[in-house]
């Protein structure tokens, strides 16, 4: 199950996106928000990680105007490891490199189109374990020396 939020900027993508995963039947958790209307994104970003840390949902896709918003918030909690994506080949690597949970989007600089290729890729990668598998653990550290 996927956890979908997003703020108005990025709204219509997110609309878009649930189409692509009803199409493929792809279970998904619509986290808000509701509609166009000027809303803060950090609203929608802690329910996503929520549903993720509380097990409802495996994973999350946030979307904003620049995805770095969403990402920031994300970040700010144990356990999530959310990436900015805007190409193929990042998604791709924040998944088999750094085991991201959530995929932040760019709604101002992708299209619908672009933004299907990057889930599609997220989703279908795998983490690669070895080398990277150390830096996860670094992370980690560094989140329990910093994270109280």
């Amino acid at each position: 199950m996927i956890a979908l939020g997003s703020d108005h900027g990025g709204y219509n993508l997110k609309e878009e996106i649930k189409k692509y995963l009803d199409e493929k039947e792809i279970k998904y958790k619509d986290c808000g928000t509701s509609s166009e209307e000027r809303t803060d994104g950090p609203i929608f970003a802690e329910k996503v990680v929520e549903s993720i840390q509380n097990k409802e949902c495996d994973s999350g896709i946030l979307i904003c105007k620049t995805g770095s918003a969403m990402a920031m918030v994300a970040n700010k909690f144990r356990g999530i490891r959310c990436a900015v994506c805007y190409s193929e080949d990042s998604a791709k690597q924040a998944k088999e490199h750094l085991n991201t949970n959530i995929v932040a989007l760019p709604a101002e600089y992708i299209n619908t189109s672009k933004a299907i290729v990057i889930i599609r890729t997220w989703i279908a990668s795998e983490f690669l374990n070895g080398r990277y598998l150390d830096r996860l653990q670094m992370i980690e550290e560094i989140e329990d020396k910093n994270m109280k």
